[in-house]
C-alpha cells in the first residue's frame, strides 16, 4: 500500500511539471506526423502487390510509427534524469521516506501517459489520410505503446544512472535504437525483407510488437502474434522495471 501510495504521489509530482509544459506533447508528435505526411504516400503504390500485408499503406504503416514513438519517446527520458542528478535532485530524495522504487515507478508512468496521448493524436491525425479505426484494436494498441514505453523508460533511467553523462548517454542510446528500429519493419513490412533478414529480427523484441499492433488495428484479436508478443514483451518489461528500480535503489541509498 505505502509502496502505491508514493507511487501516486511521484507521478502527481511529475505530471504537474509535465502539464507547465504541455508544448512537448506537440513537439513529440512532430517527428512521426512527418513520416505520416511525407513518408506514408510512398508506400501506397506498393501496398498491392505481393508481400505487402493487407490493410491499406496506413494501416500497416501508422501501427509501426507507434512503436516507433514509443521506442523515440521513451528513449529520451535519461535527459531528463541526468539534469536532475546534476541538479542534486535525486541527491536530496536520500532524505525522503518515499520507496525507492516508487521513485522510479512515478516519473515511469508519467512517461506512458505521455505517450499514451502522443499515440492517441496520432492516430486521430491518420484518420483522414486513410486509417481505417477499429476501436477495440486501437484501445489494445495504445496499452502495447504504453508496455513498449514503460521498458523503453526504465531501461534509459538504469543507463542514465549508469552512465551520468549525456555526452555518453547520447551515442549509446541513439547508436542502439536504430538497429532495433530497422529490423522491426516499422517503415518497410518484414514481409518484404530477404529470408535472412527476417530471421535476424527473430530476435528484436520490437518485431513482435510490430506485428502485434498491426494485427490489432487491422481489427484481427485473435492473431497468433498478440500471443508472441505478450509472452516477449511482458518478461522483458519485468526485467526492465527490475533493473529500473535496483538502480534508483543505488542512487538514492
Amino acid at each position: 500500500m505505502k509502496t502505491m501510495r508514493d507511487t501516486w504521489l511521484v507521478f502527481m509530482r511529475y505530471l504537474a511539471i509535465f502539464l507547465h509544459n504541455p508544448v512537448w506533447v506537440v513537439i513529440g508528435v512532430i517527428q512521426p506526423t512527418l513520416y505520416l505526411i511525407l513518408f506514408a504516400p510512398l508506400l501506397e503504390s506498393i501496398s498491392a502487390g505481393p508481400g505487402f500485408p493487407s490493410g491499406g499503406a496506413y494501416n500497416v504503416f501508422v501501427p509501426g510509427l507507434l512503436i516507433q514513438l514509443g521506442l523515440f519517446g521513451a528513449s529520451g527520458v535519461g535527459f531528463s534524469l541526468i539534469a536532475e542528478l546534476r541538479l542534486g535532485v535525486v541527491e536530496r530524495m536520500r532524505v525522503t521516506p518515499v520507496s525507492r522504487v516508487s521513485l522510479m515507478l512515478g516519473r515511469a508512468l508519467r512517461d506512458i501517459l505521455t505517450l499514451v496521448v502522443q499515440s492517441a493524436i496520432l492516430i486521430l491525425l491518420a484518420v483522414p489520410f486513410g486509417l481505417t479505426l477499429h476501436p477495440i484494436g486501437a484501445l489494445l494498441g495504445l496499452v502495447l505503446v504504453g508496455l513498449i514505453g514503460l521498458t523503453t523508460a526504465c531501461i534509459a533511467y538504469a543507463l542514465a544512472l549508469w552512465l551520468k553523462s549525456e555526452d555518453a548517454y547520447a551515442p549509446l542510446v541513439f547508436t542502439s535504437t536504430l538497429p532495433l528500429l530497422l529490423l522491426s519493419g516499422v517503415l518497410l513490412p518484414l514481409t518484404l525483407a530477404p529470408a535472412w533478414l527476417r530471421t535476424l529480427s527473430a530476435i528484436n523484441p520490437l518485431a513482435y510488437a510490430v506485428d502485434a499492433s498491426r494485427a490489432l488495428f487491422a481489427g484481427s484479436l485473435d492473431d497468433p502474434s498478440l500471443v508472441k508478443a505478450v509472452l516477449v514483451l511482458v518478461p522483458l518489461a519485468m526485467v526492465s522495471v527490475l533493473w529500473a528500480a535496483r538502480s534508483f535503489g543505488k542512487a538514492v541509498a
